[in-house]
């Protein structure tokens, strides 16, 4: 039996302790603030981010893994006689996998998956790939459940400000209605590896939350109930509490678990953005 290394982007915004759990390696995408250059989730955290924005006025930019940075992790573990598989953020919203495909061609026995999705969406897949590779699975029928279980992943964030995404150009949809004014929260949904915009909501932090977690849980018969992650940006504490307790009262899911985005994801949805994100059966 073949061993295999399971590798990601710092944007599946997974915990410390989930990587490490499940032995993998992140390779964290490029944060410039100004004119230095950190590490996503290494060097900067998100709360560096959003002070930066607020002083500044200005938006980070964030750059993708290079060819060359993959090649050496990608050879690190070849060297030692394992498969890799690589979970990359969706071709749509970064060069990352093109990347890691380029890189791949100088390095055997490399997978890398297009996870179609972003944030702990590309997490789901990281988990479930390492928990296949544990049960015993080869790399490539690891590849192939992949790519399926990615076409049934429910991924959607409500924002609270729609200024991070309009100056970083990502969703365009979201300049044709004048949310801000109204007070809306844009619901995102991550459809076919793009984003667009799905439902409206209006009030409170805490009621625009709310409302969107019984918009994505309330009602469904095809929930997949093993596991489901709240991700958000810096929500406050009790508001990221109540929500956990309203997912755990709609539905039982075996695991809730909490992440906080990181600064890739971070610099273009803003501060106080939340989404619950799981699998459909």
């Amino acid at each position: 039996m073949g061993k295999i290394k399971i590798t990601c982007d710092s944007t599946c915004d997974l915990t410390q302790e989930l990587y490490e759990k499940y032995d993998v390696e992140v390779m964290p995408l490029g944060i410039a603030l100004g004119d230095k250059l950190y590490h996503d989730g290494v060097d900067v955290k998100t709360g560096d981010v959003f002070s930066f924005v607020d002083d500044s006025g200005i938006l980070p930019k964030t750059s993708a893994v290079s060819v060359g940075e993959y090649i050496d992790l990608f050879r690190k573990y070849t060297s030692e006689g394992y498969s890799v598989i690589h979970i990359n953020i969706s071709s749509e919203f970064s060069s990352c996998h093109q990347n890691a495909k380029i890189a791949a061609e100088e390095v055997e026995n490399v997978y890398p998956i297009d996870s179609r999705n972003l944030s702990s969406g590309s997490g789901h897949l990281v988990l479930a790939a390492a928990e296949l590779a544990a049960q015993g699975m080869n790399a490539k029928d690891i590849v192939d459940a992949l790519n399926e279980m990615k076409t049934r992943l429910d991924v959607s964030f409500v924002l609270q400000t729609l200024d991070y995404l309009k100056k970083g150009g990502r969703c365009s949809s979201i300049a044709a209605f004048g949310a801000n004014v109204l007070k809306l929260r844009p619901e995102i949904e991550v459809v076919d590896g793009k984003m667009q915009v799905g439902k409206k909501y209006r009030g409170s932090i805490q009621k625009s939350i709310s409302d969107y977690v019984r918009g994505r849980l309330e009602g469904r018969d095809d929930l997949q109930l093993n596991r489901i992650f709240v991700t958000h940006s810096h929500v406050p504490a009790e508001i990221v509490e109540e929500t956990i307790a309203l997912v755990k009262d709609i539905a039982p899911f075996a695991e809730v678990i909490e992440t906080v985005a990181g600064c890739t994801i971070s610099s273009h949805c803003g501060p106080a953005c939340l989404g619950v994100l799981f699998f459909r059966k």
